[in-house]
């Protein structure tokens, strides 16, 4: 087993699960926290992630398939996905920023329509597969029946996340968000609302 990532919350590990490559992640004890708090809120948020991973995947949006959930343990084990992030296509193939762009305001419509945040959207939390599948990752800081206001932060951390990782292409936002709004009823309110987020100085 093989630590590919480390988290403020949560370790992540290349493992293989009843021989199949596999991913797992792992909330480990805060010592800080008292025991059985800390391992009430591991627990829910291991319990919270799953469930958003299983809504996202029902609502058509492309996520790692869950192959186990040991709440004791606070981990996920989950499929390894074979690809490479967005945020390295989009800095090495800048001409392949308008067909990603598209794609993922297509998958965040679909979220939204399913009343689900990512809540840490960004490329580097993207994949796209060998078959073109742009697969969504690390839903940790998500959580459903939302409202618009949850929405339009998504969209408005998004801008931010990708306005620092991709300056060159920034224009390619506009294409992300007009294939948003071709997805989504409620794509001119959502915007409405990130204006006005952005004009609150709300989570800058």
């Amino acid at each position: 087993m093989q630590m590919i990532g480390q988290g403020a919350e949560a370790k992540v590990f290349r493992t293989v699960y009843m021989e199949r490559e596999a991913i797992l992640k792992v909330r480990p004890m805060k010592g800080y926290r008292h025991p059985e708090l800390d391992r009430r809120l591991r627990a829910s948020r291991t319990k919270n992630e799953a469930r958003l991973m299983r809504e996202a995947r029902a609502a058509g949006v492309r996520t790692p398939v869950i192959y186990d959930i040991d709440l004791k343990e606070c981990s996920i084990t989950m499929e390894y996905i074979d690809g490479k992030r967005v945020k390295e296509i989009l800095d090495e193939q800048p001409e392949r920023s308008e067909e990603l762009c598209r794609m993922i305001g297509k998958a965040l419509a679909k979220l939204h329509r399913a009343k689900i945040c990512h809540g840490d959207l960004t490329t580097s939390n993207m994949i796209l597969t060998p078959d073109g599948e742009l697969c969504l990752i690390d839903l940790s800081l998500g959580d459903t029946t939302i409202d618009i206001e949850e929405m339009g932060v998504d969209i408005h951390l998004m801008k931010r996340a990708f306005t620092s990782a991709h300056s060159c292409i920034d224009d390619m936002f506009d294409v992300l968000i007009n294939s948003y709004k071709e997805n989504t009823s409620d794509g001119e309110s959502v915007m409405r609302r990130v204006d006005d987020i952005k004009s609150r100085g709300r989570y800058t």
